[in-house]
């Protein structure tokens, strides 16, 4: 993950994206329940909002298994010392109910510490990404 990193390094929170990376690769959900805050809000590429029960289901369920992950840029921006917000672009490979779905997306995630407690994701969005017109 280090070597997609733009703009300044931030180990920590690199770290974190790679443990969720690897979380949803192996449909890990223990450390997905360890990593996402339990009132997240998220968008998915529908415009959805989604839960993290409702993610967890479906990785434990086996409904979204992640095939292909392959981190492209990541860029991150703490705000104070509890939250930071990435940027991660990726080419994925995702199976959904038995439909594989792949290209190149892009989520915003926002991570914080509530109370003092370890690093969450409290809230995101990914999107498909028309990677004809994306400048590089």
């Amino acid at each position: 993950m280090e070597a997609v990193v733009r703009g300044a390094p931030d180990p920590e929170i690199v770290a974190l994206e790679a443990q969720l990376r690897a979380a949803q690769l192996d449909a890990d959900v223990a450390a997905l329940d360890r990593l996402i805050a339990d009132e997240l809000l998220f968008t998915g590429p529908d415009g959805q909002l989604g839960t993290k029960a409702q993610d967890l289901a479906a990785h434990g369920s086996g409904t979204v298994r992640f095939r292909a992950h392959e981190p492209e840029e990541l860029r991150i921006r703490r705000i104070g010392t509890d939250v930071a917000v990435t940027a991660l672009r990726a080419r994925l490979v995702v199976e959904v109910a038995g439909v594989v779905v792949q290209g190149t997306y892009r989520y915003t995630r926002v991570w914080a510490r509530e109370s003092g407690g370890p690093w969450r994701v409290v809230g995101g969005h990914v999107s498909e990404l028309d990677v004809g017109s994306q400048p590089t």
